[in-house]
């Protein structure tokens, strides 16, 4: 009776595969750690397309109507308020707060909640960041708190209770987000949805609030003392957001005062930390991940600062501390008198031509060696992946628009002076290095951990020779017809020797090599972050885009784009952190 044995292992009835009962075949030991995989039964995916959308409307809304506020309340000829402002931020984390305590007790009391969790979300390193800015988050807010509090008699009550929620609300999202980064919840889905997309609206609301109470806060100090006939400034409508008429006279208040200010740069990246993390978080709301879902890229501990060659390091350390010393002396000169401006700018702006241009080759170079690896490129699903390369295409945009604007500013005014040819120069570079390091991180994003080679879904097992090497000096040593390394790591039952045999003399150098490029770049990126995000503003105090565009014009263009050009550097120093783990 060959067709019941065939209908019983072979459903097509052509008798090839003897299968002991029905059902899907076991999955392959070169799936992707990142697939997503429908189960069969009552574990198919539902619908998110709805959820979704909801969940984004509601988003939208609600952003929209901060930034009316928020926007409206920088300046005093709109007739909103700071305090609207503060009440509709305090009441948005209340709200966040409210439901991050729901998510965590009801995922604690249902075991099947979250049946996956995604290794890619949250690495260490991004949770590690958003603990350290968290912390200096708290700080400020405590700064605040003193600051309104130093003169509480003729101060809003809400603009003291404002840092107080802020800091519950940062204790809590911190927390939230560490032990929770990973879910992929599959309960209330809806609900969930709505709630990470409102917890990161409230997120981006304090980001633009932050933003523009400094932006504001650094026109007032650009603004009051270098008005002069040759370019007239205008100064603000009104004090800073946040800001009383009362008079802060006392040494205890004006420390309390700088204090704040001087934190807000963490502030604003922990809140765009955050939001990246609930961000990717909503993606994975309802996904459904491979069983064998464990392939995470984690560097070995012993190898983790052994293999470089010392020179991305070293050459980095030594730029970021002449980068500080630039930054003390431009703060030091161009608060001082208006004769050692121009000497100020002639060392910011050599200094970053000099580090920009290093970068760009660096980052070319890194290029270059990617054209001889040979490991196989990661084209599967991963939300994590997705979002950094969009966030380092969209933040680059800020600088690329203040680039261009230099340019044309400086080829049309045609100043004939050394701050216009470097003023041009830095332009040029900053364009350049955007452009070439996004496309070394994105390339590096892509690439599979060491070990991944391009291979066949299905090599014969008795074509041993006809495989592609680089090295075929390695053939000599290899045993006979060895097991074919798999991207997710040699088999269990494989000899690992002769992958190793493979991998490490080929790539080693070049592994090195790709280390040092990233530490490099990294620490170069850190320190391009901390010069504008502490204070230095040369757009400012270089007269030539002001005398072209206008002072209103031009403030617009820098307070709209250097937020994302700061954000760009600290993001790219996430990224360049998980290149120089997966090398």
């Amino acid at each position: 009776m060959p067709g019941p044995k065939a209908q019983l292992g072979d459903p097509a009835g052509s008798g090839f595969f003897k299968s002991p009962s029905p059902g899907p075949p076991p999955p392959s030991p070169v799936d992707p750690a990142m697939s997503e995989e429908l189960a069969p039964g009552p574990k198919e995916e539902v619908w998110k397309k709805g959820g979704r959308l909801l969940s984004v409307l509601l988003a939208v809304n609600v952003l929209l109507l901060a930034c009316t506020l928020i926007s409206g309340g920088a300046f005093n000829k709109v007739a909103v308020y700071d305090t609207d402002v503060f009440a509709l931020l305090t009441t948005m984390m209340l709200l966040s707060v409210l439901w991050i305590l729901f998510y965590l007790l009801r995922t604690a009391r249902c075991p099947d909640a979250v049946p996956y969790r995604d290794p890619h979300a949250g690495p260490i390193w991004l949770r590690g960041g958003l603990v350290l800015f968290g912390i200096c988050s708290v700080v400020m807010d405590v700064f605040k708190t003193g600051y309104y509090s130093s003169f509480f008699e003729c101060q809003s009550a809400i603009k003291i209770l404002y840092p107080l929620i802020q800091a519950v609300f940062v204790i809590v999202q911190t927390y939230f987000l560490w032990v929770s980064a990973k879910d992929c919840v599959h309960v209330h889905l809806d609900l969930t949805r709505c709630g990470l997309m409102f917890t990161l609206t409230t997120n981006l609301a304090i980001w633009m609030a932050a933003v523009v109470d400094e932006s504001v806060h650094q026109a007032h100090s650009y603004g009051n003392p270098h008005s002069n006939a040759s370019h007239a400034r205008l100064t603000p409508d009104r004090s800073p957001v946040g800001e009383d008429p009362c008079a802060c006279n006392t040494a205890v208040c004006q420390i309390f005062q700088q204090g704040y200010f001087y934190l807000y740069p963490f502030n604003i990246e922990y809140s765009l930390f955050a939001s990246t993390m609930l961000y990717v978080m909503w993606k994975n709301v309802g996904r459904l991940l491979a069983s064998s879902h464990s392939h995470g890229h984690t560097p070995s501990r012993v190898s983790l600062f052994r293999e470089t060659f010392f020179a991305g390091p070293v050459l980095g350390l030594m730029l970021f501390v002449v980068g500080l010393a630039v930054f003390i002396i431009y703060e030091v000169q161009v608060s001082g008198e208006g004769g050692q401006t121009e000497q100020a700018l002639v060392i910011y702006y050599s200094f970053n031509i000099v580090c920009l241009g290093l970068m760009t080759l660096v980052s070319l170079s890194g290029s270059v060696i990617y054209r001889f690896d040979r490991r196989a490129m990661d084209q599967h699903k991963n939300p994590t992946r997705t979002l950094d390369v969009a966030l380092l295409m969209g933040a680059a945009l800020g600088q690329y628009a203040i680039s261009y604007y230099s340019i044309v500013a400086v080829v049309v005014g045609m100043p004939r002076d050394l701050l216009g040819g470097l003023n041009l120069t830095h332009a040029l570079l900053m364009i350049a290095q955007h452009t070439f390091q996004n496309v070394f991180v994105i390339e590096s994003l892509h690439r599979g951990p060491p070990g991944a080679e391009p291979q066949d879904n299905t090599p014969p097992k008795e074509l041993c020779h006809g495989l592609t090497f680089t090295n075929l000096d390695a053939l000599h040593t290899l045993p006979a017809c060895p097991p074919t390394p798999r991207l997710g790591g040699p088999s269990p039952t494989g000899p690992r020797e002769a992958v190793s045999i493979i991998l490490v003399p080929r790539g080693h150098w070049r592994r090195r090599c790709l280390k040092d490029i990233s530490l490099f770049l990294l620490l170069c990126n850190v320190i391009l972050w901390i010069i504008p995000a502490f204070g230095a503003r040369p757009h400012f105090s270089n007269t030539v885009e002001v005398d072209f565009y206008g002072y209103a014009l031009w403030a617009a263009i820098v307070n709209i784009c250097l937020p994302f050009g700061i954000f760009y550097r600290m993001h790219a120093v996430s990224s360049l952190l998980e290149v120089y783990v997966l090398s």
